[in-house]
């Protein structure tokens, strides 16, 4: 820890003192020519009118140069925001593996480039630039979702994010609340929406400037009684912010997040249960229960014009209790004691960077250095839990868990730098390092019963342990860009890392053992693309990539012992492994390319077409060697209208998803649906509206054609099985503002 301190203020130090002494002999030569104007308020500015740009070279203390970025502005987004529905939310993200657990967007499924999109977890998932997720390195799923109604866009950074913002190959995806109203103490604005299937929402939103100080509250709730049986849930979230200036320097942030949903879970299908009635439930018993509780606090403090330095807060106080029947889904739930894991997820940290910008010749500069700190402590439980059919998150003998007990504490330190450095005004490096300390804990005990062949429990004890792994992790990475005119060729190699997860290290489920040996991740990104734009007619990036795991962490299919022969996931390293494409995102402006100066809407074609492979490399196993990965659909396309005019604004979208294999193994068919094959398909969405003055109201209908569909097979809940995706489903919005 004291090292990597050290080493980060000699960064700073290194980083800083001859900047600013180039920048002093670059303002000094130029000072004769400067004027002072007077002081101007800026109120609005231009709005880029496409649904995704990218995220600006250098910003809020981070260099985005030289990277595969993007960024989705909710002001552009055409859709029922009510459900967060990521399909069309972020439609225009390239190649995005979205799984649909439920039909509200509880919960945030989405990979990319061949990543398991559970619950994000491949992903840094960030809000307002801090961590959200359970624990970002022990544990890094996310069961909390930022409304999509309350954001004003979602930045999204491919793995070469790794550097700044963590080691994960995904790279980062970082949601960024509305602010209040800056030109009145007091705007407001509220929504309701109705739907199928019972679903009902309502938001509030309030927020102004008072004396300088910029504040916002907001709140919502939802509701639903689900298109399957057993698939009900109630959700409230709420949110504040204030944002003010201490001095003329010196800006302080703060904000809270609370997030409360009970979810009824359906349970998943097997193969044939789906093709019959994908409607059907078969686990009536299975809850789960979520309370999120965020806060960060934030210091900007402006030292100079060049010079400013950012620190961020940040703590996290959750929990989550899982309930109900986690046996094979094609086994008939005869009552009984039920599984509940019960987790508690405590943290803190701090990030802190400074950045430095000056000019060297006609060309910026920019110079960061930061270190974060990071201290977690997680509790695990796994044990017999009511045997009644309701939400009783409570054990049946809590002294003596029939599972595990554990407690996960981890630490975690890092220091990284990066710079912009403008060779020409055409041509930029941008070099990277990371240093990484990361120590993970466990402490506790694990069950051990053995029955004999007549059903007899001949052994039944506590097996106490403690484990404890320390590693210090260097990355480094390198982008390059070159802009000819409004166009620009960016490439950039950045060195990847993921470290196991709490549940890598003890678990018990029936559908999926854990390889006790299991390892990290190691590996790299690399990526070279073209983008630009050209005015307001057209937008595009095209690029390649290609991602290399070594030692990748996934699951294989193995069976029982005799006479049984029941098949379950085994979660191992499996082999060295690569994914690679080509992701392209285009988005037109129809009227002004063809029909400039005509009385005709604004209609945007948005076209995002992904194609992918991936294989695994070197495998011991001779039955995975040459497999291809799991969750590489070998297209993944998504195109759709924009239409505006006036008050009016119309979306069509439609997605193209490839088959995909959720196993190592391949697997095509398994009894208990665990693992096989997800099919391809497609499906369309449409969303309709039109403002009034203050009154705005959409109409939305989702999956129009009625596609029988599914895009996961899970292990655990909300499964075990195949989780159907929603049918066709409508939904009503009207809104209003003040």
């Amino acid at each position: 820890m004291r090292s990597i301190l050290l080493i980060v203020m000699v960064l700073c130090t290194a980083l800083v003192s001859p900047a600013q002494q180039r920048w002093m002999v670059d303002s000094t030569r130029t000072r004769k020519d400067t004027l002072v104007l007077p002081t101007v308020e800026v109120q609005d500015q231009h709005v880029s009118p496409f649904l995704i740009s990218r995220v600006n070279d250098v910003e809020a203390g981070a260099i985005y140069a030289a990277k595969k970025t993007e960024r989705i502005k909710l002001e552009n987004v055409i859709a029922n925001t009510a459900t967060n529905n990521t399909r069309q939310t972020m439609s225009g993200v390239a190649g995005l593996n979205i799984w649909e657990s439920d039909g509200a967007g509880l919960q945030l499924g989405i990979g990319g480039r061949g990543l398991n999109p559970n619950r994000t977890s491949n992903f840094t998932t960030r809000q307002n630039g801090y961590d959200i997720s359970a624990d970002p390195l022990g544990y890094p799923e996310s069961y909390y979702v930022p409304p999509m109604a309350a954001l004003d866009r979602i930045d999204v950074v491919r793995g070469a994010g790794a550097l700044r913002y963590g080691t994960q190959f995904g790279g980062v995806v970082n949601f960024v609340f509305k602010e209040g109203a800056r030109t009145t103490p007091l705007a407001a604005d509220a929504s309701v929406t109705a739907g199928s299937f019972g679903f009902a929402s309502a938001f509030a939103r309030l927020g102004g400037t008072i004396d300088g100080t910029n504040y916002v509250a907001l709140y919502q709730f939802r509701r639903a009684d689900g298109w399957r049986p057993n698939s009900d849930f109630h959700q409230h979230l709420a949110y504040a912010a204030v944002t003010t200036n201490i001095t003329s320097h010196v800006r302080l942030r703060a904000d809270y997040t609370f997030m409360t949903y009970l979810a009824h879970q359906p349970g998943g299908l097997t193969d044939r249960m789906f093709e019959t009635d994908p409607s059907q439930s078969v686990r009536a018993r299975n809850w789960f229960n979520v309370n999120w509780n965020l806060a960060s606090l934030t210091l900007d403090w402006f030292m100079s014009e060049q010079t400013s330095l950012r620190s961020i807060f940040f703590g996290n106080l959750s929990s989550r209790q899982a309930l109900g029947n986690l046996d094979r889904i094609n086994t008939v739930d005869m009552g009984g004691p039920r599984t509940m894991i019960d987790g508690t997820f405590h943290s803190f940290g701090n990030e802190t960077t400074i950045q430095h910008d000056l000019v060297v010749g006609d060309a910026p500069w920019s110079l960061l250095a930061g270190v974060r700190l990071y201290r977690g402590n997680s509790t695990q439980q796994q044990g017999d839990a009511a045997d009644g059919s309701g939400p009783d998150f409570s054990f049946t003998n809590p002294d003596h868990l029939e599972g595990s007990d554990y407690t996960f504490p981890n630490d975690n330190a890092a220091a990284f730098a990066e710079a912009l450095i403008s060779i020409t005004p055409e041509f930029r490096l941008v070099p990277g390092v990371r240093l990484e300390h990361i120590t993970t804990r466990s402490d506790g005990y694990y069950a051990l019963m053995v029955k004999d062949l007549a059903g007899n429990l001949v052994v039944d004890s506590l097996v106490y342990e403690q484990q404890e792994r320390s590693r210090t992790i260097a990355l480094v990475g390198l982008g390059a860009s070159y802009l000819i005119g409004p166009i620009e060729i960016y490439a950039n190699a950045t060195q990847n890392y993921r470290s196991i997860t709490f549940s890598d290290l003890r678990i018990n489920n029936p559908n999926l053992v854990i390889d006790p040996n299991i390892s990290d991740e190691r590996g790299y990104t690399l990526d070279l693309g073209v983008r630009g734009q050209v005015s307001d007619m057209i937008s595009w990036d095209a690029s390649a990539f290609y991602l290399r795991y070594n030692d990748k962490i996934g699951e294989v299919l193995r069976s029982d012992e005799a006479p049984l022969y029941l098949p379950y996931r085994y979660r191992t390293n499996i082999a060295d492994a690569y994914t690679a494409g080509i992701e392209a995102v285009t988005d037109m402006d129809l009227t002004a390319m063809f029909w400039r100066g005509f009385d005709l809407p604004a209609i945007h074609w948005i076209i995002n077409a992904t194609v992918l492979q991936g294989e695994y490399l070197a495998s011991d196993d001779p039955s995975i060697d040459g497999n291809a990965v799991e969750y590489v659909p070998s297209y993944v396309v998504r195109t759709g209208l924009n239409i505006k005019e006036g008050g009016f604004r119309l979306s069509l979208l439609w997605s193209f998803i490839g088959q995909q294999y959720s196993d190592a193994s391949n697997a095509e068919y398994t009894a208990s649906a665990v693992s096989g094959l997800i099919p391809s398909y497609n499906v369309a969405d449409i969303t309709i509206g039109y403002t009034f003055g203050m009154i705005s109201v959409d109409a939305s209908c989702n999956n129009v054609l009625g596609t029988s569909y599914f895009t996961r097979r899970a292990d655990s809940y909300p499964g075990p099985g195949i989780i159907p995706a929603e049918p066709r489903s409508f939904f009503v919005t009207v809104k209003a503002e003040l």
